[in-house]
């Protein structure tokens, strides 16, 4: 028996040593995406547990022995540095929060943030510091969908009396494995389970769904759905390292033209209950083997190869409707080796403004995924606003939306920002076709665009600089 309690008091010793670091580096690290479980209960929970383990440490009389003080201090560290990281967490948010009026003006309609806190982002837009929100389940977990309806209504009764725009209001209501608020809304299966049935059968049922998903989201109060989902299906097998995109079960079919008669009728479904739609994800991801949630990604497909395929539905839909697009993190090689396509300046203005001719709102893909947020996120902030971005989402964490927005406002302070792309930017912001915002923009080419909108000649001189939402 003796021989049990020495083996288990040494392996309870091992498990400490080990442990120990791992606390550490958890507490240092409490405001990372990736530690999102930990925040709240889990982060108190950790700091008690250290709190009790040194207790019991010094109780046994471990600190007489070299060994036993250092294990001492190890376990004294994770409150500590729990403490600075929330210091760091709390001065960035004030520094946030304290941007002039003329800085949030310039920044906040380029950010759309997802939130937990109703108070907190109602802060947040009525200083300007954001210029849309996005909302799936938790927002309407254990409070039902009334209450959502009721808090985004209150959201831009909070901007009317501020004097600011109307909030974009995001959700992503693809169908099938993506529907973030269904339930409580309909479950529409995906696009995908129409791929199979005759052309017109696609468009007929592709339409309904959009009716079902731009009427229920409509009446919620949302102005702009981020799907439909334009990736060709992978012709390979299960992609093993794609653990959350999981294209091959989203995307609609590997056949393009498949792809852009079923997403035709899906966006114009939509925008019949005065919704807009998200094309996504530029430059396309099915053909990619790694997941951009958590590593980054290169697109090594020729350019002429992508044209005529992967690209094929994206410019068919947006020559026909007043939908956004979505610029996803993968790396397109062969235009831009060293950026990913969302904040690279040869993707977003060289191809899609320039080359494509396409004056509508191009936003990012989730700035907290790993493709970007693992990498120089400031960096890729600043360049995203450069390259003719005109949104920048922070969807999964929103706490995230501090360090994101003091990218901007350190980039905008040193004079990194290129004011004539901000400028183009909010010209198209001013334009967006959304339920209580202003109408405008329906573009694919400069044959496309409407002649009588605010800012047009000045967004197109030149051929020039066109900027982002």
């Amino acid at each position: 028996m003796w021989h049990i309690m020495q083996f288990l008091r040494r392996l309870g010793l091992i498990l400490l040593w080990l442990a120990a670091p791992l606390a550490a580096f958890a507490a240092a690290n409490k405001n990372d995406p990736y530690l999102l479980v930990l925040r709240g209960a889990g982060n108190i929970a950790l700091v008690v547990a250290s709190i009790l383990i040194v207790a019991v440490l010094l109780w046994r009389g471990s600190w007489r022995s070299i060994a036993g003080k250092m294990l001492v201090v190890l376990w004294c560290l994770p409150p500590l540095l729990m403490s600075a990281a929330h210091l760091k967490f709390e001065l960035r948010k004030h520094e946030v929060l304290a941007a002039s009026a003329g800085e949030a003006r310039q920044l906040g309609p380029h950010f759309m943030v997802g939130y937990s806190s109703y108070s907190e982002v109602a802060h947040l837009a009525g200083q300007g510091l954001i210029g849309g929100v996005y909302v799936t389940r938790h927002n309407v977990r254990g409070r039902g969908i009334e209450a959502l309806r009721a808090e985004i209504a209150a959201l831009q009764d909070v901007r009317r009396a501020a004097g600011l725009p109307p909030l974009v209001v995001a959700a992503d209501q693809e169908g099938g494995i993506v529907g973030h608020l269904a339930p409580p809304l309909t479950k529409v299966p995906a696009l995908a389970t129409l791929a199979g049935l005759a052309p017109d059968d696609q468009q007929a049922k592709a339409e309904e769904f959009g009716r079902i998903h731009g009427r229920e989201l409509s009446g919620l109060g949302v102005n702009l759905n981020l799907a439909p989902v334009l990736d060709l299906k992978p012709p390979r097998r299960r992609n093993r390292l794609d653990f959350h995109t999981l294209i091959g079960q989203r995307a609609i079919a590997t056949d393009p033209m498949v792809v852009s008669t079923i997403a035709s009728a899906y966006v114009r479904g939509l925008e019949e209950s005065g919704v807009g739609a998200t094309l996504k994800h530029f430059p396309g991801i099915g053909r990619v083997r790694t997941d951009t949630h958590h590593f980054s990604a290169n697109l090594d497909t020729p350019v002429r190869e992508l044209e005529v395929t992967d690209w094929l539905p994206f410019r068919e839909v947006l020559s026909h409707s007043r939908s956004a697009l979505m610029v996803g993190h993968v790396t397109l090689t062969a235009v831009d080796p060293d950026h990913a396509a969302s904040h690279s300046k040869r993707v977003v203005d060289g191809i899609v403004r320039d080359k494509w001719g396409y004056q509508g709102m191009v936003m990012t893909d989730d700035l907290v995924m790993g493709a970007i947020y693992q990498n120089d996120v400031c960096k890729a902030v600043v360049e995203a606003v450069n390259a003719g971005v005109d949104m920048l989402l922070v969807a999964y964490d929103g706490a995230q939306f501090y360090r994101v927005f003091a990218c901007a406002l350190d980039g905008s302070r040193q004079g990194k920002l290129d004011a004539v792309m901000l400028r183009a930017s909010e010209a198209r912001l001013q334009r967006l076709v959304m339920p209580g915002l202003v109408p405008g923009i329906h573009v694919l080419g400069a044959e496309r665009q409407d002649v009588d909108k605010p800012g047009h000649d000045d967004a197109n001189t030149a051929g020039s600089r066109r900027a982002r939402l």
